[in-house]
C-alpha cells in the first residue's frame, strides 16, 4: 500500500494512473472509488467528488484510466473485451494498491459496466455497493447511433479542441473508446451474466433521455440480479445526469452510500455496522 496524496500517479503495471483522493484515507474510513466514463477523466467529474465526499464523508478516490486524462497512452486499438481487462487486471491491483478495506464502486457509462464486471467477477468482501450511472450490460442500436454520429462530430467540429482540455492524448482518449464500440465484433458485447454473480445492493442512477442507452439497461438489471436493484430515473437528464442533474444525482447517490455505510458525520471504520 502506498501513501496518497492528494492528487497523484499511481503506477498499476505497466501504466502511470492520474488519481485525486479526497476526504479520509481507505485505511481510515470507507472509500468510494469512481470510475469515469468512455470519454471521461479525473478532471471531467467536475467537483461531483467534492460534493459526494462532504455529503457522505467517506474518502472519494477517483482515477484516470490508462489513455485518459493525463494517464499514460493506452495501446490501440481496444480489444472488444477491454473493459473485462480494465476490471479483472487493472481494478484490483489499483484497489489494493490504494489499501482499500471498504466501500463502494461508483461507476458511469463504461465506467459502471467495468464496476459491474468486476463484482460479477470478484467476490470481494470489501465492496459492499455499486452505484452504476448509465450502465451498459448489453449494445443497443442507438447506442451504435450515437457513438458513430460523435465520431463524425469529432472529426468536423471544435469538440477536439474541447475534449483536449481532459487528455493530455487526446485522439489516444478518444479513438480507444469510440473505435472498440465501432468494430463490428463488440456487437456481441454483453455482460449481462455478471449481473448474475453479483452479490451486493445496486443503485442504478439513467437519464430518461439518454442518447447512448434505453431503459432496456434497466431492465435486464433486474431480470437478471439476485441482489437488491434500486433505480431513479431521472427526467430531462441525458447520458451524464450528476452534470445534468447534479442535485437529484447527489442525493441518490449519497443516501444510498450512507445507508450502505453507516458512517455519515464518522468517517470512521469503528462506527460502521
Amino acid at each position: 500500500m502506498i501513501t496518497l496524496q492528494p492528487s497523484g500517479a499511481l503506477r498499476i503495471g505497466d501504466s502511470d494512473l492520474e488519481y485525486r483522493m479526497i476526504g479520509p484515507m481507505p485505511d481510515k474510513a470507507p472509500t468510494i472509488v469512481m470510475l469515469h466514463e468512455g470519454l471521461g477523466s479525473v478532471g471531467l467529474w467536475g467537483d461531483f467528488p467534492d460534493r459526494l465526499q462532504a455529503a457522505t464523508g467517506v474518502g472519494v478516490f477517483v482515477y484516470s484510466r490508462a489513455g485518459y486524462g493525463q494517464s499514460s497512452p493506452a495501446g490501440l486499438p481496444r480489444k472488444p473485451d477491454y473493459m473485462h481487462v480494465e476490471a479483472l487486471d487493472v481494478l484490483p491491483k489499483l484497489l489494493d494498491a490504494i489499501g482499500f478495506r471498504r466501500g463502494l464502486l461508483l461507476g458511469h457509462s463504461d465506467g459502471a459496466s467495468i464496476a459491474t464486471i468486476y463484482a460479477g467477477g470478484i467476490q470481494d468482501h470489501r465492496v459492499r455497493g455499486l452505484v452504476l450511472i448509465a450502465p451498459h450490460f448489453v449494445v443497443e442500436d442507438v447506442s451504435i447511433e450515437s457513438i458513430a454520429k460523435i465520431k463524425e462530430t469529432y472529426a468536423t467540429t471544435d469538440l477536439r479542441a474541447k475534449l483536449a482540455r481532459w487528455h493530455s492524448d487526446v485522439d489516444n482518449a478518444f479513438h480507444g473508446w469510440n473505435d472498440a464500440w465501432l468494430d463490428p465484433a463488440f456487437r456481441d458485447w454483453d455482460i449481462s451474466e455478471s449481473l448474475a454473480y453479483v452479490r451486493v445492493p445496486i443503485e442504478i442512477i439513467q437519464g430518461a433521455d439518454d442518447q447512448y442507452g434505453t431503459l432496456r439497461q434497466i431492465e435486464i438489471a433486474q431480470a437478471e440480479c439476485y441482489c437488491p436493484v434500486d433505480v431513479t430515473i431521472i427526467p430531462g437528464a441525458a447520458h451524464s445526469p450528476h452534470r445534468e442533474a447534479g442535485e437529484v444525482t447527489l442525493k441518490a447517490v449519497a443516501d444510498f452510500a450512507t445507508r450502505l455505510l453507516s458512517v455519515h458525520g464518522e468517517g470512521v471504520f469503528g462506527q460502521a455496522a
